[in-house]
C-alpha cells in the first residue's frame, strides 16, 4: 500500500516538474494567501495584546471612581464667590473604607493642570497628588531615584516624582534628582525637590476609562502635601476670568479582595454614589468589564482580518482548480492509456489529488516563510507591532491544505470518471 502511494507521489511530482512555470504561478496564489493570513493574524494579535495589557495594568481587581464636572445643577457656595463644588469627597473615601467588606484598599488621587518651571524652562503639565501605593498599583516604574513614601506624606514634604516627558523637557541634558522645580499657583510659586523620575507610561485606553492616562507629562506629589500647599479649592484662569472649583478628590482607586467580588462591589459603589451624589458628578468604571469587552472586540477584529486574508486563499484555490481542470483535458489520452494498462479509477483520482496537495502544501510552506518575513519587515522597518501566536501558522497552513483538497477533488473525480475508450480516441 505504501509503495503504491509513493509511486503516485513520484508520478505527481514528475508531472508538475514538466510544467514548472505553470506550477509556480499556480502555487503563487496559495503563497500570497497564506502569507496574508499570517500577517493579518499577527497584526490583529499585536493590537489585541497591547489593548489587553494596558487594561490589565489597571488591575482586574480594581474599580475606579472618577469625579466629573456636572453639566447642570452643580452646587455653588454663593453667587458672589461663584465656587463650583462637585466630585468625590473625604466623606466618600471614609464610607468606602468602612462600610464595604470586600474593599481591601481605597487610594485617593487629585490632579490639576499647572505650569511647571525649572530656571527658564517651563511646561504645562498635570500635578497628580497620590499615595505611595499609586505607582505600583498602575505599574508605573521608577527609572531614576525613588518613589514617594509614607514618610513624605506624614511630614507634608515638598517632594515630587517627575514623569518621563516632564523630566525630558525641564532637564534635557541633566540628572534631575535632587534639583528643584517650581509649580506655579495663583499668586504664589511653590518649590518641590525632585526625588525620582518614572519610565515612559501612556495608556491608550484612557478615553474608555473617562480618565487622562498620560503619565509622561505629569508631576507626582504626596496627596497630603497637595491639600496642605494648594488647599481644597482650585483656582483656574479661563476665558479672561478666574474660575474657582472645589474638588477634594479627583479619583479613588478601589482594590477588591477577589475577582469574583468585583461586579457586586461595583454595584454597591454605584448605589452609594447615587445616594450621596444626585448630581451624577461621579463615574464608576470597572476595568474588568472593559477587559472582557476588549477581548471580545479584538477577537472579532482578528477574525475579520483573517477572513479578509482568507479570501486570497480561496482565490488561490480557484486557480488550482482551474489549472487542474485544464490538466485533465491535456492528459486525457494519458489517462486512457493508464486505464487500458490496468489503472483503476482511484489510482487516477489519487494522482490528481497528490498533484493538488503538492501545490497547496508547497505553497503553504512558502507562504509561512514569506508571512513571517513580512511581519519582521513591518516591525523593524515600519514600526508596526506584530505578534505571531503558535497557532496562527498552523491554522494558515491547515487552511491551505483544506483549500487544496477541495480544489482538487472535482478535477480528480472528473479525471477518474473518464471513459477509457473515449480517452484513447482523444487527440
Amino acid at each position: 500500500m505504501l509503495s503504491r502511494w509513493l509511486h503516485v507521489v513520484r508520478l505527481g511530482l514528475r508531472s508538475l516538474s514538466a510544467h514548472r512555470l505553470r506550477s509556480a504561478l499556480t502555487t503563487l496564489g496559495i503563497v500570497l494567501g497564506v502569507a496574508s493570513v499570517v500577517v493579518m493574524l499577527a497584526v490583529g494579535e499585536a493590537a489585541r495584546f497591547e489593548a489587553l495589557r494596558q487594561l490589565q495594568d489597571l488591575g482586574v481587581n480594581t474599580i475606579l471612581l472618577r469625579s466629573v464636572k456636572p453639566t447642570a445643577g452643580a452646587e455653588r457656595s454663593s453667587a458672589r464667590e461663584d465656587i463650583l463644588i462637585y466630585g468625590l469627597t473625604s466623606a466618600d473615601l471614609r464610607r468606602i473604607r468602612s462600610t464595604i467588606p470586600t474593599v481591601v484598599a481605597a487610594n485617593p488621587t487629585r490632579e490639576h493642570p499647572r505650569t511647571i518651571w525649572h530656571h527658564q524652562r517651563k511646561l504645562n503639565a498635570r500635578v497628580v497628588s497620590v499615595t505611595p501605593e499609586f505607582l505600583d498599583q498602575n505599574n508605573i516604574r521608577v527609572a531614576l531615584g525613588r518613589g514617594l513614601t509614607d514618610l513624605d506624606g506624614r511630614r507634608f514634604d515638598n517632594v515630587c516624582v517627575l514623569g518621563a516627558g516632564t523630566a525630558e523637557v525641564l532637564f534635557p541634558a541633566a540628572n534631575p534628582i535632587g534639583k528643584t522645580i517650581t509649580i506655579e499657583d495663583v499668586g504664589s510659586l511653590k518649590s518641590f525637590k525632585v526625588v525620582g523620575v518614572t519610565e515612559p507610561k501612556n495608556l491608550a485606553v484612557g478615553s474608555s476609562l473617562n480618565v487622562d492616562t498620560d503619565f509622561d507629562r505629569v508631576v507626582f506629589i504626596p496627596y497630603s502635601t497637595d491639600h496642605a500647599r494648594f488647599g481644597s479649592e482650585l483656582l483656574r484662569y479661563q476665558s479672561g476670568s478666574f474660575q474657582r472649583e472645589k474638588v477634594e478628590i479627583s479619583q479613588i482607586t478601589v482594590t477588591v479582595d477577589r475577582t469574583p467580588n468585583v461586579a457586586k462591589t461595583a454595584a454597591v459603589l454605584r448605589s452609594m454614589m447615587d445616594q450621596f451624589h444626585p448630581k451624577r458628578d461621579v463615574v464608576v468604571t470597572v476595568p474588568l468589564d472593559l477587559l472582557e469587552k476588549a477581548e471580545k472586540t479584538q477577537r472579532l477584529f482578528t477574525l475579520i482580518l483573517a477572513s479578509i486574508a482568507g479570501v486570497s486563499l480561496v482565490v488561490g484555490g480557484i486557480g488550482i482548480m482551474n489549472i487542474m481542470l485544464a490538466t485533465v483535458t491535456e492528459r486525457t489520452r494519458e489517462i486512457g492509456v493508464r486505464r487500458a494498462l490496468g489503472a483503476k479509477r482511484r489510482d487516477i483520482a489519487r494522482q490528481f489529488l497528490v498533484e493538488t496537495l503538492v501545490l497547496s502544501c508547497g505553497g503553504g510552506l512558502l507562504g509561512l516563510i514569506v508571512g513571517v518575513a513580512a511581519t519582521q519587515v513591518l516591525t523593524r522597518g515600519f514600526q508596526v507591532p506584530t505578534l505571531i501566536q503558535p497557532w496562527a501558522p498552523a491554522v494558515a497552513f491547515a487552511f491551505s491544505v483544506l483549500v487544496g483538497l477541495i480544489s482538487g477533488s472535482y478535477p480528480a473525480r472528473k479525471a477518474a470518471r473518464l471513459d477509457p475508450i473515449e480517452a484513447l480516441r482523444h487527440d
